[in-house]
């Protein structure tokens, strides 16, 4: 136990699986967490975690009710683990007097919009991109639409309603498709933001990788650089496997680390955990997206990390604790085996109705773990109306190559049996029988 006065705040939307690794870290640190979860004010602690309720949707006031609860507390820390919690995270620690990202540079973190916009205005390389209505009308709006092109929801994650379009009878389907998932109830009840809108922007052709990162005092620290092996070109955009050291060249991962200091300068965050995708083809290294939170969920756990091979690694929740603590061993190299994770993907929408050779899959040498995250008899849906995947499947090796060659084969001994949901019928069309 290291300072048992020690308070921090963890902003996320859910309870889970890595809230979980956060706390066992902070047992292990004798910190105490203080969770701010969107829920319902009028709920007595449901689950009994003791969390400050709020809504994200609006983050100064969520700062505000933050603040009020911990009147007169000394609050050492605050992290936040999604991109909703991340807004209101930065508004409290401005409050709070705790040194985190300006709320700013996070609000423009959310906003795909607004990224590129400030991309552009730094000098970076982006693609041509416009703002539409989620209902174009087809001339004049479609004039300057080049193809292929991408239409993304301003302010949704993991690329949930992303789709590329090839030409103009492509692009009014994916401009209705998009429409309708952002009309749905489901995303209305989010209240995100511009959901009346739609950004649109030129397809960036190559590879992609993802960059996990720590800021300390405005300065990158480049934890761990992610290949994508499986091609990301549409026409939807739902990522599998996450291997990682990257099988690129050191020149190339140079020119990405180089690129990703540039972003973070650009968006003016200058502390804490950022995860953030690129792309790399003969042209340039262009940024996609960066965010100023964690890597999501559980493909955390494809970090670790340890001074030398005798220590006991650990997590990236502990390091990002002891760095917004400011306790020693923030700065540990990660480990130096290679890792990766599959988030199982969903090959056509459905109700999950059996998972069979989950037995199989963990007994296979260099699996470390297999979680089966969706539930049976519920609807999971596909991408690009999906965001959530079927579960995750975990390995290690020597070599990036040995860890994705694992992961394939594995991935073949697991039979997930989705069958189509049925339509409901309403009571008001339903046909009673003659003379009924």
């Amino acid at each position: 136990m290291m300072n048992s006065s020690k308070q921090l705040l963890l902003f996320t939307a859910k309870l889970g699986y890595q809230t979980r690794t956060f706390e066992d870290a902070a047992r292990k640190l004798g910190v105490q967490l203080v969770y701010v979860t969107d829920r319902c004010h009028q709920l007595e602690d449901p689950w009994g975690d003791q969390a400050i309720a709020v809504h994200f949707e609006s983050p100064e006031a969520a700062a505000y009710t933050v603040m009020e609860a911990l009147r007169g507390q000394e609050v050492s820390g605050v992290l936040a683990l999604g991109d909703r919690p991340a807004a209101a995270a930065a508004y409290a620690a401005r409050g709070l007097g705790i040194e985190y990202n300006h709320p700013a540079s996070v609000e423009a973190c959310r906003s795909k919009l607004r990224m590129r916009e400030v991309f552009r205005d730094a000098g970076l390389r982006v693609p041509w991109f416009r703002s539409l209505p989620i209902t174009p009308v087809p001339e004049p709006s479609l004039v300057g639409i080049h193809y292929p092109c991408v239409l993304k929801p301003l302010s949704l994650s993991a690329s949930q309603g992303v789709i590329r379009a090839n030409n103009r009878e492509e692009f009014l389907a994916a401009a209705a498709r998009l429409r309708r998932l952002l009309e749905s109830a489901d995303i209305r009840a989010t209240r995100e933001p511009n959901l009346d809108q739609m950004l649109v922007e030129g397809y960036i052709p190559g590879v992609e990788v993802a960059v996990e990162g720590l800021l300390v005092d405005g300065t990158l620290r480049i934890l761990a650089i992610f290949d994508k092996p499986d091609p990301l070109e549409g026409p939807y955009f739902e990522e599998t496997i996450y291997v990682t050291p990257s099988r690129l060249p050191e020149a190339t991962q140079g020119q990405i680390e180089r690129c990703a200091r540039d972003v973070t300068r650009a968006l003016g965050l200058s502390t804490g955990p950022i995860h953030a995708e690129f792309r790399i083809n003969e042209d340039s290294i262009w940024p996609i997206e960066i965010a100023a939170r964690p890597i999501g969920g559980l493909c955390a756990r494809t970090l670790r990390f340890s001074a030398c091979e005798a220590d006991e690694p650990i997590a990236l929740e502990e390091l990002l604790l002891r760095h917004a603590l400011q306790l020693p061993g923030w700065d540990v190299p990660r480990e130096s085996v290679a890792s990766g994770v599959m988030m199982i993907p969903v090959p056509h929408s459905g109700v999950l109705e059996c998972v069979s050779g989950e037995a199989a899959a963990r007994a296979t040498p260099g699996i470390t773990e297999l979680l089966i995250t969706a539930r049976l008899h519920d609807y999971i849906a596909a991408w690009p109306e999906g965001s959530t995947y079927l579960g995750f499947l975990f390995a290690s090796g020597r070599t990036a190559a040995e860890v994705e060659r694992q992961i394939r084969e594995v991935h073949k001994k697991l039979d997930f049996k989705i069958a189509p949901r049925l339509p409901v019928e309403h009571p008001a069309t339903r046909r009673l029988p003659a003379g009924g």
